[in-house]
């Protein structure tokens, strides 16, 4: 069945434009509320980030979950892994967390966690958009849900953190720049890596409900650099607005990205004898990536881009390690989904097994130039499906060889095929990406002239 509301990661968009509006949060939140209290009573626990829409969502969902006979735990401003934690400790039924992730403060979502901490299957997204074209009605008064803040979420999610990596791990001496993105880690990063004895310096971490990713965060990591120069730290750690992201940044201020991060916790692991399997990456990760997890004999696949899809490989694989260039990074045998605070403490446990810095233990991943265009794609065309398309794709991967890749991919958002090339040679990267692009553009007009 086609989604009407569903996307790879809950629902997003403009607040005040449909579907985020509060009329819809409160129907969505009751049209879950019926699909969970099927089985009997039941209990969701609801969690946000800073941005300012929040309040708002959250009386919607309340609302919408109450008339539907469900309690609710409300834990205010939390990161969305540390909902994905809660779900499970509370034995909740489902989590929904009210954030936009690494997008501005005008926009917000609504995404949902199973009572194992992870995505929702299909079919209960499918029954929920179900409910969703039924009139919404109210259970009697005596069976309406209650509701009740859970106090000490904070503190709980922080000792989960900490328990993540071995008691024996202290950071004592290390001083560390975090950026919390003006979001929902700032009260709790900050503790996590201080009680670990690490000296912290905190930027972005105040916000007031319109500051949320706002020049910070993994997503913009120019003043992190500048702050880890400035106070000669050891390195800086950001993290996005919901904290399901993670960037670093080593002493000298270089930015250590994603595929950077992932390959330094799996040669950790793997070097313990603790990694089972290998190791998922997306069509995105750099193929400089997969060529140093080639050298160390660590197995490599490439899941479609989107944590959803890391997940799935990892579940059907047994695996336990995968993550994504932009920092979303999934430690499978500790969390049940990506978790920025929780990646950047096995990053420290790295450096303190190895007794090396950020920067030494980097140098095992070179990443390859690429070049990345984007083509319009006329309504209706599948370009990954056109001859002429295929037949220059052919032709870029025959020079390539061995030394690169070339990805054709989609956008999940606009009409628009992204033509990506990377190889060792930059020149002949940045050729092969040029004459590929007006390949496509020539093939793709040709069907429409």
């Amino acid at each position: 069945m086609t989604r009407k509301y569903f996307g790879t990661d809950g629902i997003r968009g403009e607040v005040g434009i449909f579907p985020i509006t509060p009329d819809f949060v409160l129907k969505l939140g009751w049209a879950a509320g019926c699909v969970f209290a099927r089985e009997g009573h039941s209990k969701i626990i609801i969690g946000k980030d800073t941005r300012i829409s929040g309040y708002m969502f959250e009386s919607a969902l309340e609302a919408g979950l109450s008339a539907a006979g469900v309690d609710v735990l409300l834990t205010g401003p939390m990161p969305t892994p540390a909902i994905a934690y809660l779900t499970r400790t509370f034995r909740a039924d489902a989590g929904i967390v009210i954030s936009a992730s690494h997008n501005p403060y005008q926009d917000n979502g609504i995404k949902f966690f199973s009572a194992k901490g992870t995505k929702l299957p299909d079919e209960v997204e499918l029954a929920i958009e179900a409910q969703m074209d039924l009139s919404m009605t109210t259970v009697p008064s005596g069976q309406l849900g209650k509701v009740r803040r859970v106090e000490d979420a904070s503190g709980r999610y922080i000792e989960y953190c900490k328990g993540t990596v071995n008691g024996n791990l202290k950071l004592k001496g290390l001083r560390v720049v975090l950026d919390c993105a003006n979001g929902a880690t700032y009260h709790v990063a900050p503790c996590v890596f201080q009680e670990l004895g690490a000296e912290v310096i905190e930027i972005a971490s105040a916000p007031d409900g319109l500051n949320i990713n706002e020049g910070s965060g993994a997503t913009d990591v120019t003043s992190l650099r500048k702050v880890v120069q400035a106070e000669e730290a050891d390195l800086g750690i950001a993290l996005d607005g919901d904290g399901d992201r993670l960037i670093m940044v080593d002493h000298n201020g270089t930015v250590v990205d994603g595929d950077e991060l992932l390959y330094i916790i799996a040669k950790a692991m793997h070097d313990q004898g603790i990694l089972a399997g290998g190791v998922v990456g997306t069509l995105m990760s750099n193929f400089g990536l997969e060529q140093a997890f080639k050298r160390e004999r660590i197995p490599f696949v490439r899941a479609k881009v989107g944590d959803r899809y890391v997940m799935e490989q990892l579940h059907s694989r047994g695996w336990d390690l995968g993550g994504e260039s932009s920092g979303h990074i999934v430690c499978k045998q500790v969390s049940s989904t990506g978790d920025g605070i929780v990646a950047a403490l096995q990053v420290l446990k790295a450096m303190s097994d190895a007794g090396a810095s950020l920067a030494e233990l980097k140098k095992g991943v070179v990443k390859l130039p690429q070049k990345m265009i984007n083509v319009a794609v006329p309504k209706g065309v599948d370009p990954l499906g056109v001859a002429a398309v295929q037949a220059a794709v052919a032709e870029a991967e025959a020079k390539l060889g061995d030394t690169g890749r070339v990805l054709l991919r989609p956008s999940g958002t606009e009409p628009l095929v992204r033509v990506m090339v990377e190889g060792e040679n930059s020149t002949l990267v940045k050729a092969l990406c040029g004459s590929l692009a007006e390949a496509v553009e020539k093939a793709l007009s040709s069907l429409v002239s």
